[in-house]
């Protein structure tokens, strides 16, 4: 139990893309106990053969809080924070079991296959290679990592076939209009 009398649950946080860890430090600096499982990769950059750390799930991590109402509110206030994950209700916690599973997942040596499925009529944006930039909507898997994207120019459609580890999906919720 917490001051407020609250019991503390894990809780997962929508993050802009890529501020995954400019949440996690925010976080850290004001002494909310959070977690953002990593996984180790190999670079994707043509000119290096890095290996990288990079979040088991892009743009999400997990925060343990009680929900108390000044404790939600710093949290979201934190810098690359979009929302708590949740329903009509408010954020929905995560058990124990899955946080600890998680930990034990990526403390280990062994390789962790991930991945987003892409739907037909999801929005994406090319983030690597000659394309990265250019949005458009996902069409279909093309087999061997590759899909196939359109891209809307002129009132007509132009399809480009990209890898899949090249796209990421656009949130309607991250968009951000000046």
């Amino acid at each position: 139990m917490t001051v407020s009398g609250l019991p503390k649950n894990w809780y997962a946080l929508h993050t802009r893309s890529r501020f995954e860890n400019v949440v996690l430090d925010g976080l850290a600096r004001k002494e909310i106990e959070v977690f953002l499982p990593r996984i180790t990769v190999r670079s994707k950059r043509v000119d290096r053969k890095k290996m990288i750390q990079v979040p088991l799930f892009p743009g999400y991590l997990f925060v343990k809080t009680s929900l108390d109402p000044y404790d939600h509110l710093d949290i979201v206030k934190t810098i690359g924070v979009v929302k708590m994950v949740g329903n009509r209700q408010g954020p929905v916690p995560i058990s124990r079991e899955s946080i600890e599973s998680l930990k034990i997942m990526v403390q280990g040596n062994q390789e962790i296959l991930t991945g987003s499925e892409f739907k037909q009529g999801d929005r994406v944006m090319v983030i690597i290679g000659p394309f990265a930039g250019v949005t458009g909507v996902f069409v279909r898997y093309r087999g061997k990592g590759r899909v196939l994207v359109n891209i809307e120019a002129l009132g007509q459609y132009a399809a480009v076939d990209v890898s899949e580890d090249d796209i990421e999906v656009i949130h309607d919720d991250l968009l951000i209009t000046a």
